[in-house]
């Protein structure tokens, strides 16, 4: 006879984090043009619901990055992109 599995919750995130890091990713679009830039380029491509979370998925990546290869945060190189010219 098999033995009947039953998975009675399944944690796929750390719901606070998800919280922190959608309100962090928000900030910086509304704050930062290298951020702004990389999330309409997403949003304009048709990932609409997922390019916040895609935002704060990058940012989080970032500062691992630095700390592991010892360099200090550079947004051009981080976002891969320069914002455009804003006119004063």
């Amino acid at each position: 006879m098999s033995a009947v599995v039953v998975v009675a919750h399944r944690r796929v995130k750390n719901n606070r984090l998800a919280t922190v890091g959608y309100s962090w990713a928000f900030m910086a679009m509304t704050n930062s043009p290298h951020a702004k830039v990389h999330y309409r380029r997403r949003k304009d491509s048709g990932d609409r619901h997922a390019a916040l979370r895609h935002l704060f998925n990058k940012m989080l990546g970032q500062p691992f990055h630095c700390l592991h290869s010892e360099e200090l945060y550079n947004p051009i190189r981080a976002f891969g992109d320069t914002p455009p010219a804003t006119s004063t």
